[in-house]
C-alpha cells in the first residue's frame, strides 16, 4: 500500500504524480474504516483529501504553515504527518484528537475548533513572519460555511492593503461563488500568476507612477475587463488575487495552482471545489449526517449502536413545534445548527417564523433583540461553547434592554470527544455576571418541556441549558410548576443536602443511594435556577442540614456553588458547603462517563469526597 509508505511529514514527496489517485484512494478508505470504529467528522475529510494532499506536496511543512478553520477536516492532514496509529484512539480519552493540536505534531500550527479564525490567525503569522525577515508560506484553509462568520470578513478588511504572500483556500464544498466563464478564467488565473506577467505588471507601473492620471486609467480599464471574465470579484474589490474555481479533487492542478499563488506579493485566495462525502455514498447522500458521526456499519452506512431513547434535542425539536402552533409570535433562531439543534421540523413547519443566522453567533443574538423588540418572542437555539463569542451581545444588546429572548443553551456541560473547544462548561458563569439574565436547567425530559414553555412566557432574558445526549426520562413523578427561582425538593431528610443542578440530578439520585447504604441521612434538590438562586430554601434548610453539596457541571469558578456558598456565608448559616464542579481548565477529549470520573464529578467520587468530609 502507497499509505504504508507515509510515516513522517514530507514522505508523500516521494509519491509519483501517476500514483496521486490511488494514494487517495486508499487514504478514503483508510478513514471510513477507521471512523466506522470510533466515529468523528467524516464528510469534511472525504471532501478534503486531494487538497490535503496537494498543500503537504506543494509545501514545506512544518517551516511552512497551515491554519486549518475549525480543524475538523485535517483528518489526511494527520496521516500524512506520521499519526496513522493515533486513528485507533481517535477522540478517545488519551488518544488523538479530532482537531489539530499544537502538541501532537510540529506540523500543526495553530489549535483550533472553533470556525472563522483561521484568515485572523494566519494575518498574524504573515506579519509575525515578516517582522522575522523570514520566508516561510502561510496558508489559511476556510470552508464556506465558515466564510459565513464575521470574523472572517473583519480579517479580510485588515489584509486589503497586504505587501507580502498570504495564501487562503477557500474550501468550497456546498456551491460555488460564482462560475468561471469557460476556458477565460482558467487562463486568466495562469497569466495573472505567470512571473512574466507580475514583472510586467509592476514594472508598467513603475514607469507610469509620475503620471498619475495614466495610471488611473489603465486600472480602471483592467477593472473593467476583470468584472467581466474574473470570477472572485468580491475579493478582488477587498484587495485580495483570486484564483478559481478550482477542481478540488485534482491533486496536480491543485499543486500548481498553490505554487503559482505561492509568487503573489499579496493575499490570495483559491477558490476550490470539493465533494462533501466524497467516495462513501451514505455520506456523499447525506453530508450533514456524516458531518460528526458516531461509530457505524460500512456498508449501509446506519449507526453501530442506534439510539433506543429520545435524546435532549428531539424533546426541543417537538416542544418547539408545539409552541410554534399556539404562538405565532414564536420565532426560532440557529447559527448554522438547524440539524444539530433539532430545529429542522420547525424550519419545515413554519418557514417564514425560522431564521438560520449562518455562523455568526453575534448577528443572531443582535437579531433577536430587534425580533423581542418588534413584539416576537425569539428563541435561539444555540451550543453553550459558540454562544460565548456572542458575549457582548448578551451582555449589551438583550440584558442592558432587558428583552425577552429565550436561549436555548444546547450541548450544556461536558460533551465528550470533541474536547476543548466543544465542552459547554462555561455557560453558568459567564451568564450569570449578567444584571437582568435569569437560567434554568432540567432534570430530565419533562422538566425540559415545562421550562421551555415557562420561558417562552417569561418577560425578560432567559436561559435553558440542557445537556447532549439521551434525554433522562427517570423522577418523572416529580413535575412541580416551574417557578422562577424557585427549587425543586425531591427527597428530604437531614444532615446532608444535595443541590444539584440539571444533569446532576440523576447522579444526585446515585450518590443519595451510596450514602444511604452507609447510614448517612441525604436531601435530593432540583436547584432548577442557577439564577436566582433559591435562597429561601437554602435559609430554611440551613436548620436541619450541617452541610450543603452543590453539584454542577461547570467550572466552579462563578458557578452555581459559588453563589450559594457567598449567600451561606453572608447569611452567617451555621452549615459547610462542599462545591463539586469542574476544576477550573480546559477539559481534554473522552467519554463523558470516563471525563466524569478524572473530574471527580462522577457519583462514586462525590459520595466518596463527602463521606470523608463527614467523618474529618
Amino acid at each position: 500500500m502507497l499509505l504504508d509508505q507515509i510515516n513522517v511529514t514530507g514522505d508523500i514527496k516521494k509519491i509519483p504524480q501517476s500514483d496521486y489517485g490511488k494514494l487517495a484512494k486508499e487514504i478514503r478508505e483508510f478513514l471510513i474504516e477507521k471512523i466506522s470504529h470510533t466515529g468523528g467528522h467524516l464528510a469534511s475529510n472525504l471532501g478534503a483529501v486531494e487538497l490535503t494532499m496537494a498543500l503537504h506536496i506543494a509545501l514545506d511543512l512544518p517551516k511552512d504553515r497551515i491554519i486549518w478553520d475549525v480543524g475538523h477536516q485535517s483528518y489526511t492532514h494527520k496521516l500524512l504527518t506520521g499519526r496513522k496509529s493515533g486513528f485507533d484512539s481517535l477522540r478517545q480519552f488519551g488518544g488523538m484528537s479530532g482537531f489539530p493540536k499544537r502538541c501532537e505534531s510540529p506540523a500543526d500550527s495553530f489549535d483550533t475548533g472553533h470556525s472563522s479564525t483561521s484568515i485572523s490567525a494566519g494575518l498574524g503569522m504573515v506579519k509575525a513572519r515578516d517582522l522575522c525577515g523570514d520566508d516561510y508560506a502561510v496558508v489559511s484553509v476556510i470552508g464556506d460555511g465558515s466564510l459565513t462568520g464575521g470574523l472572517a470578513y473583519e480579517a479580510m478588511n485588515n489584509l486589503s492593503k497586504l505587501e507580502t504572500n498570504f495564501i487562503i483556500i477557500l474550501n468550497d464544498n456546498e456551491m460555488s461563488i460564482s462560475e468561471s466563464v469557460g476556458g477565460m478564467g482558467k487562463y486568466l488565473d495562469s497569466v495573472r500568476t505567470a512571473q512574466g506577467y507580475l514583472n510586467l505588471k509592476e514594472d508598467v507601473y513603475a514607469q507610469l507612477r509620475s503620471n498619475t492620471k495614466v495610471v488611473d486609467s489603465i486600472r480602471r480599464a483592467k477593472n473593467s475587463f476583470k468584472q467581466l471574465f474574473v470570477p472572485g470579484m468580491v475579493f478582488e474589490n477587498l484587495g485580495i488575487t483570486y484564483l478559481g474555481p478550482v477542481d478540488g479533487h485534482d491533486t496536480a492542478g491543485l499543486v500548481r495552482v498553490i505554487k503559482e499563488a505561492r509568487k503573489v506579493k499579496k493575499a490570495v485566495m483559491i477558490h476550490v471545489v470539493t465533494k462533501k462525502g466524497k467516495g462513501y455514498e451514505p455520506a456523499e447522500r447525506h453530508p450533514a449526517r456524516f458531518h460528526g458521526t458516531e461509530p457505524f456499519i460500512i456498508e449501509n452506512g446506519l449507526p453501530r449502536n442506534p439510539r433506543s431513547t429520545a435524546n435532549y434535542q428531539d424533546i426541543f425539536s417537538t416542544v418547539m413545534c408545539k409552541l410554534g402552533a399556539r404562538n405565532d409570535k414564536v420565532v426560532a433562531i440557529t447559527a448554522a445548527m438547524a440539524d444539530g439543534t433539532g430545529l429542522k421540523r420547525f424550519r419545515n413547519m413554519y418557514p417564514d417564523r425560522f431564521v438560520d443566522a449562518g455562523i455568526a453567533e453575534e448577528h443572531a443574538v443582535s437579531f433577536a433583540a430587534g425580533l423581542a423588540l418588534g413584539g416576537y418572542k425569539p428563541v435561539f437555539a444555540v451550543y453553550s461553547s459558540f454562544l460565548q463569542r456572542a458575549y457582548d451581545q448578551i451582555l449589551e444588546d438583550v440584558c442592558l434592554q432587558n428583552l425577552p429572548v429565550v436561549f436555548a443553551v444546547d450541548r450544556a456541560g461536558l460533551v465528550g470527544s470533541d474536547g476543548e473547544t466543544h465542552q459547554g462548561i462555561f455557560d453558568l458563569s459567564y451568564l450569570s455576571s449578567m444584571p437582568n439574565m435569569h437560567i434554568c436547567a432540567p432534570k430530565n425530559k419533562w422538566e425540559l418541556s415545562d421550562m421551555l414553555k415557562f420561558a417562552v412566557g417569561f418577560n425578560g432574558p432567559i436561559a435553558v441549558r440542557y445537556p447532549r445526549g439521551n434525554a433522562y426520562d427517570g423522577l418523572k413523578q416529580f413535575r412541580a410548576p416551574i417557578e422562577m427561582g424557585k427549587c425543586e425538593p425531591i427527597y428530604e431528610e437531614k444532615d446532608i443536602c444535595l443541590l444539584a443542578v440539571g444533569c446532576m440530578v440523576r447522579i444526585g439520585e446515585e450518590v443519595r443511594d451510596i450514602l444511604k447504604e452507609k447510614g448517612l441521612k441525604c436531601s435530593l434538590v432540583n436547584a432548577r435556577f442557577v439564577k436566582p438562586i433559591d435562597t429561601d430554601y437554602i435559609k430554611n434548610a440551613a436548620d436541619s442540614h450541617r452541610l450543603f453539596v452543590t453539584m454542577e457541571e461547570n467550572v466552579e469558578s462563578g458557578g452555581y456553588g459559588e453563589k450559594v456558598r457567598a449567600f451561606i456565608d453572608d447569611s452567617r448559616l451555621d452549615a459547610g458547603v462542599m462545591t463539586i464542579a469542574i476544576p477550573d481548565k480546559f477539559v481534554t477529549h473522552g467519554s463523558v462517563d470516563r471525563l466524569r470520573q478524572e473530574l471527580g464529578i462522577d457519583a462514586k467520587s462525590i459520595a466518596d469526597r463527602i463521606i470523608r468530609e463527614i467523618h474529618r
